[in-house]
């Protein structure tokens, strides 16, 4: 394990470090990953420079309350909210995201997700598949994700640059973070059958302490002299024992610049920084993620340096009125919040030319319940739920899928989670009905299952 930190004397105003803890898996010098990523990179440099952002949303968010309201259902089904028009004829959001709603026609909107489970834990939205439980009849070694896969598959992105990255930030209650562990159980399904070569390269973490790397400390990963000069020993232990061309590489990228330039936020523009906005905490009873714009910021500049997958979560949505308040309450705190930082993000990675190349998700791992309970919130709800995706050169301005009239099940238009995995897939040139990867047993992977293919009207 290699991990890197940078200065603490620098925070955000939710306290977390701009330069944060930087970690990944098996880069110790006699088990380079970075190396086979190298070498696969040079076996298939024809594959295009797409990316995918994967916003996960801790808890599940409402559906009703975000892309499908239902203004025509009793009040304890409709809420507190009207809906308001859209950029796209006859389709309404709701009035609480005025930003979004004047650029639906840059994005499309899955009303009817399905496939999902009842548990709380990011584990189903990054690979699409429960984990775990018996009853999930889990391969040998355990599911991937979908970053896991395009590492293996692609390797490095643009310029030889660290493939996967989870710039989310950590987060209390553990099955939120991408580390596979599962609810109530507490197993761990991580890194899958990729293997430890393929887990994302991690932000998270307390900056106060220095790291001490192979027992030299690294006090600023930007500092390439000071760095260089600090790794001197192990380059010439590393010499000695004969390292190839691809583990130098792999060494190279991890002591260049461009990866730490990429995570300094000091260096954007701050009228861009001032256009995210602010970052907002939630209720530490969440045990989520705070709303926080400059990690949506920091996923555009990954994406700009060339990695091709990072994950990012962003706040905390499990509104059962049990925390904090009623979800109307909830929903005039946070959404207007999300409102402005998803649309920033959106519209400054179009601006620059990334999104047609940069696949987007946003979504949790379930939706909510069409009724109000009795404290004003609303509970867990597998059933349906909204997802948005946008970019990668997906078809926009799409509403797939209708729900009934309480925006609880879907009559038309079912949506499996593991369509949405293919459709990702097929944005970066992957092909699911062809490639496999073997599990810890060696038998042979499909990356979806059940021949779910790509989603037709996307594509």
């Amino acid at each position: 394990m290699l991990s890197i930190y940078g200065k603490a004397n620098k925070s955000l105003c939710d306290g977390l470090s701009r330069r944060s803890f930087l970690s990944a898996g098996s880069l110790a010098l006699g088990g380079l990953s970075l190396p086979d990523l190298l070498r696969a990179e040079s076996a298939s440099s024809s594959a295009r420079d797409h990316s995918v952002v994967m916003i996960y949303l801790p808890g599940g968010p409402t559906q009703h309350e975000t892309f499908d309201p239902k203004p025509n259902a009793p009040v304890e089904i409709r809420g507190s909210f009207s809906p308001i028009s859209t950029s796209l004829p006859g389709v309404q959001f709701c009035e609480l995201l005025p930003k979004l709603s004047q650029m639906a026609d840059r994005f499309s909107i899955v009303r009817t997700l399905v496939g999902m489970k009842n548990r709380h834990e990011s584990f189903q939205c990054y690979t699409g598949r429960g984990g775990g439980r018996s009853e999930d009849a889990e391969p040998s070694g355990g599911w991937p994700t979908l970053g896991s896969c395009v590492s293996q598959i692609l390797g490095p992105g643009s310029a030889g640059m660290i493939p996967y990255v989870d710039a989310a930030p950590k987060m209390s209650y553990r099955p939120y973070n991408n580390r596979g562990l599962h609810n109530p159980s507490g197993k761990s399904s991580w890194p899958g059958f990729t293997g430890q070569a393929h887990v994302p390269f991690t932000l998270a973490g307390d900056v106060k302490s220095n790291l001490v790397l192979n027992g030299i400390n690294a006090d600023r990963l930007g500092d390439r002299k000071t760095l260089l000069t600090s790794l001197a020993l192990v380059e010439q232990q590393a010499s000695e024992s004969g390292l190839n061309s691809f583990q130098k590489q792999a060494f190279g990228l991890l002591t260049s610049s461009r990866l730490a330039e990429a995570l300094d936020l000091d260096a954007e523009d701050p009228k861009t920084r001032e256009r995210y906005g602010k970052t907002q905490k939630t209720d530490a009873s969440f045990g989520g993620a705070p709303q926080s714009p400059e990690h949506l910021l920091l996923a555009r500049r990954l994406v700009e340096a060339g990695v091709r997958c990072v994950t990012v979560a962003f706040g905390a949505w499990d509104w059962h009125a049990n925390r904090e308040g009623p979800i109307d309450q909830l929903s005039r705190k946070y959404l207007p919040v999300f409102d402005r930082a998803l649309a920033t993000f959106l519209q400054d990675l179009d601006e620059r030319g990334l999104l047609e190349t940069t696949s987007v998700v946003v979504w949790g791992e379930f939706g909510r319940t069409p009724r109000i309970n009795a404290k004003g919130g609303r509970d867990h709800w597998p059933s349906t739920q909204s997802v948005l995706l946008a970019g990668g050169g997906l078809r926009s301005g799409q509403i797939l899928g209708e729900t009934d009239r309480t925006g609880g099940v879907p009559v038309s238009r079912p949506i499996h989670v593991q369509e949405v995995f293919a459709t990702l897939y097929r944005t970066l040139s992957i092909d699911v009905n062809a490639i496999k990867i073997p599990d810890f047993n060696g038998r042979p992977r499909y990356l979806v299952d059940e021949n779910r293919q790509p989603i037709p009207d996307l594509i």
